[in-house]
């Protein structure tokens, strides 16, 4: 018997398994070129152009992701109407109103139009080129 008093808990990782001092950079370089080294010269070719390929794509990706826009406030005030407004006040101010939005709908479809003719170019690009 030990006594009273309690051992204390073994640690998760003992010394002998400290599996991650074998780790080294220069061991990966070293086995990176002897892995290079044995393949041969077209596997090289297609490795490299697999990854360039891999990273336009992606590269596409993030430029595509990036869209430019300006901050602008937009505080809405809510506006206070007189009790006695007339039929004929209101639809005046819904055709002012019908007119804005009109406008902000063109903008947008503006924009819509110049971000497909965007990607139609890059379209007709790979399917000139067989893609």
């Amino acid at each position: 018997m030990r006594g009273l008093v309690p051992t204390p808990p073994h640690p998760y990782l003992r010394p002998e398994m400290t599996f991650l001092k074998s780790l080294s950079p220069l061991r990966a370089i070293r086995d990176l070129r002897f892995f290079l080294a044995q393949r041969k010269q077209h596997e090289l070719w297609f490795m490299m152009l697999s990854m360039a390929i891999t990273f336009v794509i992606l590269w596409m990706f993030v430029k595509d992701s990036h869209i430019e826009s300006p901050y602008k406030r937009n505080i809405i005030y809510v506006e206070s109407w007189p009790i006695t407004r007339t039929d004929e006040q209101i639809r005046a101010q819904q055709k002012i109103d019908q007119a804005k939005k009109h406008i902000a709908e063109e903008e947008l479809e503006k924009r819509r139009k110049a971000k497909q003719a965007e990607f139609q170019k890059v379209d007709d690009w790979l399917t000139s080129h067989g893609f």
